[in-house]
Order: C-alpha cells, then structure tokens, then sequence
C-alpha cells in the first residue's frame, strides 16, 4: 500500500508538471549598444520573477524566457528581434522595449498588427503617452516629462540659474531635453543652448566648442551612459569646456564614473527609482538569485515588475492572449479603488497567485512601488543623487 501511494503522488506530481502549459515571454532590450552595461540586470530581474512563478507551483503555466536585442538606437533592428519573437517564437507579451525610439516602432509595426502586449521597464518618452497603442502598451517607469520638472526643481535648489545642454539625437533625447528645458525655465532658469549630438562619434570637439561658447552655470548632458553621453563629458573635461554635469536617468551607471574617474565627482542629477518597501527586498532577492543581479542598477526594478504585471494579468484573466489579459494590468498594479486590495511585494508572486485564484482583490506594489496611471504609465518616484568618489550617492527620493 505505501508502494502504491508513492507511486500514485509520483504519477500526480508527473501529471501537475506535464499539465503547465509552456508560455513564452520576450525580453526584448539592448543587449548591446548604448546601455548595454544596464541591461544584463534588467534581463535577469525579468527572468527572476518567471523563475519565482514557475517555482511556486501555483500557475498553469510554465513561464520561459525569449530574449531579443533592441540594440537601444536602431529601430529595424529592434522591430526584427521582435517580429522573431512574435512569428517564430510564439511569444505571448513582450517585457520591453527599453529606449523609447525603438519602443515606439515595436509598439506600432509588431505589437499592434499581432495583438501582442508590451510592458516596458525604461521608454520614458512622453511621446509614448499619446501613441496608438489599442490598451496594448504599459510601463512602469514614469514619463520624461516628470523628470524635466524635478530636474528643473533639483537646479534651482542647487542655485543654477543657466545651463547648456545636449541630447542624444533620439526620441529619448529629444523628448527629455525638451521637458528638462521646460521644466528648468518653469524655475526662472535659462538654457542658453540646446543641441544634439549623435551617439557613437568618436569626436565631440565640435559639439563642445558650441555648448561652451553659449557658457551655462553647468552641462546637462541628456545622453546615454555608454555612447556619447560619456563622449561628450570626456570632451568637456579634456577641453576645460565644463567641469560640472547634470545627469538624467540615461546618464546613470556604474560604467559612468569607472570610465571617466575623479573628475566626475560632485556632478548630479535623478534617475526613475523607487524607495518602496519592496526596493530593498529585490534587491537582497537580487543577491540571492540562481543568476544574481543589481536590483539598484537603473531600470532593474520596474523590469522586475514588468514581468510580474504580465503573468499576474494572464492567471487574473484567464488567458495568455494579450487582447484578454492586457484589461487586467491596470487592475492587478493598483488594486481596487478603496484600498481593499492586498499588497504585494517582491518573493510574494506565488501568493498572489493564490488570491486571485481565491477572488481575492490584490494591489501588486513590487519592487518599484507600481502605480499606473492615466494611458498606463507609471505615476513614478526619482532618487536625487551625487557623485562623490566614483559612487551614485542618494540625496533623497522625490
């Protein structure tokens, strides 16, 4: 008898394993290109939270990962990896893209004609606010245009009264730069100049001549870490130009301050992050996992999120088609108007599962502390830091 009942608990486990329906899931962000050196942590955040879902036995799906590179600047490239995704994969949702050039040709030449979901961890555009998206299309990093206004708040405080600026000549950079200006002269501040420059230069001589020829108080460089964000600030130093930068979310990086060394300390800026209680428990999650990685590195978070919004909106709906599932996002991050949902944090995705099997209302608050708001975009938190011997120190979270 007790030969047959371990045989029979074998047979069920065996039967509950084979029953997990195999859904595939994108992670498409830039592998390579001009952020390259965020987004092993973005990947592996997404990863972790199909791994803790796959883990707890509570979904009837087994999650897998199908990686593609959206290079961050190059838009068939990205549109490529994506439709890879789509027709020969079989991909379900989409954890990406992560610029919001490339974001916004996947939104429209993949996502919309499949029908396929997309949750991104770092398009900050504000032109994504207003695209065509048919309530495909979310993300849980807040828009650009937030950030122009407590940056602008940031310089003032500082007692910057005019900046110089340059953008990366993509729809990032030109989105940023124009809600950084807007914002900044909402303060009473002046920008006396505002011109792109193109990533991948190998020479910024030119660009800086410009930016230190119309003079500012300090350089605002909306760039990329890894391309000519960093090219520029090189330029700047070498020249003399300027020895102070301000830098946003796209400026912020590890690689940053080990590539340009001492002579970027004392510079500052913002960057999309969360000072939630589920923050710090992502990030000893982050050490933990099977395949570890920095929960405080830009964008690592919300990709954590991102992931956990699509496979709690499929089990909350019943489908892993994005047209059903993608009705419940909004519902599953922010949980019922009064407040009566149950939070959840980072390591409660089994549970969560388990309430919405229940009937139970949940209010996913994850890593990032989610908020959804208007078409879909995050309400946001930014850290106010500095840089003081090569280390992105916080100042405070706005």
């Amino acid at each position: 008898m007790k030969k047959l009942l371990m045989a029979s608990a074998a047979t069920l486990a065996l039967t509950g394993a084979a029953s997990a329906e195999d859904v595939k899931l994108g992670v498409l962000i830039g592998f390579t290109g001009p952020i390259e050196s965020l987004t092993s942590h973005m990947a592996n955040a997404a990863e972790a939270a199909m791994a803790e879902v796959n883990a707890s036995g509570k979904s009837a799906h087994n999650f897998l990962s199908v990686r593609g590179d959206s290079t961050c600047v190059d838009s068939a490239a990205a549109t490529s990896a994506a439709e890879r995704m789509v027709t020969a994969e079989g991909v379900k949702g989409i954890i990406g893209g992560d610029c919001s050039g490339v974001t916004g040709a996947v939104l429209q030449n993949v996502a919309r004609p499949n029908g396929i979901a997309m949750v991104s961890p770092s398009a900050t555009s504000p032109a994504l606010t207003t695209a065509e998206d048919d309530g495909l299309f979310f993300r849980t990093a807040p828009s650009d245009a937030r950030e122009g206004e407590v940056m602008g708040e940031i310089l003032k405080e500082k007692g910057v009264t005019s900046i110089a600026m340059t953008y990366s000549n993509s729809d990032y950079g030109k989105g940023l730069a124009e809600a950084i200006a807007a914002g900044f002269t909402a303060q009473g501040g002046t920008v006396t100049i505002n011109i792109p420059h193109e990533d991948g230069k190998a020479d910024y001589s030119a660009e800086v001549a410009s930016l230190a020829a119309a003079g500012g108080d300090l350089l605002v460089v909306a760039g990329y870490l890894d391309q000519g964000g960093k090219g520029i600030i090189q330029a700047s130093l070498d020249s003399g130009a300027f020895s102070q930068f301000g830098l946003p979310g796209g400026m912020v990086g590890d690689s940053l301050p080990a590539a340009i060394g001492p002579a970027l300390d004392g510079s500052y800026g913002q960057v999309a992050q969360s000072d939630s209680p589920g923050a710090a428990i992502l990030t000893e999650m982050g050490k933990a996992a099977a395949t570890p990685f920095d929960a405080t590195s830009p964008y690592t978070m919300e990709s954590y999120d991102a992931a956990a919004l699509i496979m709690l909106a499929m089990h909350a709906a019943g489908s892993t088609d994005s047209k059903v599932y993608a009705g419940k996002i909004l519902e599953i991050a922010n949980g019922p108007a009064d407040g009566s949902g149950v939070k959840i944090m980072p390591g409660e995705l089994g549970k969560a599962l388990e309430l919405i099997a229940a009937g139970t209302a949940i209010d996913y608050d994850g890593a990032s502390g989610v908020t959804l708001i208007g078409p879909g975009e995050s309400a946001g938190r930014y850290k106010q830091f500095e840089i003081k011997g090569g280390v992105y120190e916080t100042v405070q979270f706005r």
